[in-house]
C-alpha cells in the first residue's frame, strides 16, 4: 500500500503510450505522444556542452545554487520579458530541469492543505506536483472552442479568493496550446491580488506563440513583481531537453526558501549542462522564433488536415487536443484504435484536470517534421471512422 502523500498521484499516461509506441519498433508509427524536438538546440549551446564534458570545473557540485553566469543570463531574461530589475544574487536559483523548480517552489509556499489555483485541462505533472508538495488543485476551466481555448472568467469570480495560497500557470499551457490575452492576465492578476497569493509562472514556452502573438509576463503587471515567481527551463524554448536546467526568478524575501529546498532536493544542477545553457540564452541566433514559425505551419497542417475532426487550435506551444467524443469515443478507446488502426502515438488526457478530459487525446507535432505529417487526417479516418 502506498504511502499517503501518493495517494492521488496518477499516471500520466505518456510512459504508458510511450513504452507501447517503441514496443512496436515500427518507423511508420508517428509520435505524437511525448514532448521530444526534433529542432536542435542552438550551434553554440552544442559547441559548448563539447567541450564542458572535458572541462573539471563542470565535474562537480558545485556551485549549490548554480553556475553563477547561468544565473545572470536567467535574471536577465526573466528581466526583460517582464521589465523588471531582479539582483542574480539574491532572486535566482537554477534548478536541475522546470518542473523539478515548479516543485521546490511549491514545497517553499504551501502548508499542508493549502489550495493552488491551476487551469484544467494542465499537465498532470504539475497536477502531481502540487499534490506532492501537500496542496490542493482548486481548477479554473479552460473553454473549448472554434477559435481555440478561452480561460472561464465567470468561472474564476466564483472562486474564494481566501482559501487560494498560489496561482500555478502556464501560458502557452500544455496540452491545451492555450494562451492566455491581455485580459485573461488582467484578470488573474486581480485575482492573485485579491487572495494575497503566490503567482507562480510557468514560463517554460512564454515565447512560443503563434500568428504573431507576443509575450506577456504577469510580473510586468502593477504591483506584481514581489508576487510573481517565473520558472523557466531550457527544455522547450532552446530545444535542450536532454541538459535538465531550469531557473526559478523570484522576490529575495521567498527565493532565499526557495534556495534551502534546492539544495536539500537535488542539491545541485547538470554541471555540463549549466554553461550551455547561459550560452543559448546570450546567444542572438538561438533559434526560439524561427523554431516557433515551424510549429506553426506543423500545427496549420494538422488542422487543416483534421478539419473533419473537432479539434480545439492552439494559439503556441507543442502540442493540441482532439475531442474525440462526437465520435462516441472516449480517450483512452481513441488512443488505442488510433495506434492499432492509424499508427498515430497519442496521449489520453485522463488525470489532466476534470473529468470532461476523459474526452480528449493529445497531439504533440514538435517531434514530427510537416513531410510525415502529411496525411495524418487518412490515418484518423482509417482508425476512428
Amino acid at each position: 500500500m502506498s504511502v499517503s502523500r501518493l495517494q492521488h498521484i496518477t499516471k500520466i499516461g505518456v510512459e504508458q503510450m510511450g513504452d507501447l509506441a517503441d514496443s512496436l519498433d515500427d518507423p511508420e508509427v508517428l509520435r505524437l505522444e511525448n514532448l521530444d524536438i526534433d529542432i536542435l538546440p542552438p550551434d553554440s549551446a552544442i559547441a559548448y556542452t563539447q567541450g564542458a564534458i572535458v572541462d573539471d570545473d563542470a565535474n562537480s557540485y558545485l556551485p549549490f545554487l548554480g553556475l553563477d553566469s547561468l544565473r545572470q543570463a536567467a535574471t536577465s531574461l526573466v528581466g526583460r520579458q517582464s521589465g523588471n530589475d531582479y539582483d542574480w544574487k539574491t532572486e535566482s536559483v537554477i534548478s536541475a530541469g522546470g518542473l523539478s523548480g515548479i516543485l521546490n517552489v511549491l514545497f517553499a509556499i504551501l502548508e499542508p492543505g493549502d489550495e493552488v489555483l491551476m487551469t484544467d485541462p494542465t499537465y498532470v505533472g504539475l497536477i502531481n506536483r502540487v499534490r506532492l508538495a501537500g496542496g490542493v488543485p482548486r481548477f479554473v476551466p479552460l473553454l473549448p472552442s472554434p477559435g481555440g481555448w478561452k480561460l472561464d472568467h465567470d468561472a474564476l469570480s466564483r472562486i474564494e479568493p481566501r482559501t487560494v495560497k498560489a496561482m500555478l500557470v502556464m501560458s502557452p499551457s500544455m496540452p491545451t496550446g492555450s494562451v492566455f490575452d491581455e485580459g485573461d492576465w488582467q484578470a488573474l492578476v486581480n485575482f492573485c491580488s485579491e487572495a494575497d497569493c503566490w503567482l507562480i509562472n510557468d514560463s517554460a514556452m512564454e515565447r512560443i506563440l503563434f500568428d504573431g502573438r507576443e509575450v506577456l509576463h504577469p510580473a510586468a503587471y502593477s504591483g506584481m513583481r514581489d508576487k510573481v515567481i517565473t520558472v523557466g527551463s531550457a527544455s522547450k524554448e532552446y530545444r535542450m531537453i536532454g541538459w535538465r536546467v531550469g531557473w526559478i526568478v523570484g522576490p529575495a524575501v521567498i527565493m532565499a526558501d526557495i534556495a534551502r529546498v534546492s539544495i536539500t532536493n537535488v542539491v545541485c544542477q547538470t554541471g555540463i549542462a549549466m554553461g550551455a545553457v547561459a550560452t543559448a540564452i546570450e546567444d542572438q541566433n538561438d533559434g526560439v522564433y524561427e523554431s516557433a514559425r515551424e510549429l506553426q505551419a506543423r500545427r496549420d497542417l494538422i488542422l487543416s488536415e483534421l478539419a473533419d475532426f473537432t479539434v480545439i487550435p492552439p494559439h503556441g506551444g507543442w502540442s493540441l487536443l482532439v475531442d474525440v467524443s462526437p465520435l462516441g469515443l472516449d480517450g483512452p478507446a481513441a488512443s488505442r484504435l488510433l495506434l492499432e488502426k492509424g499508427k498515430i502515438a497519442a496521449t489520453p488526457m485522463i488525470n489532466w484536470g476534470g473529468a470532461h478530459c476523459s474526452n480528449y487525446v493529445r497531439l504533440v507535432f514538435s517531434n514530427e517534421p510537416v513531410d510525415r505529417l502529411r496525411g495524418i487526417d487518412d490515418r484518423f479516418k482509417r482508425a476512428l471512422m
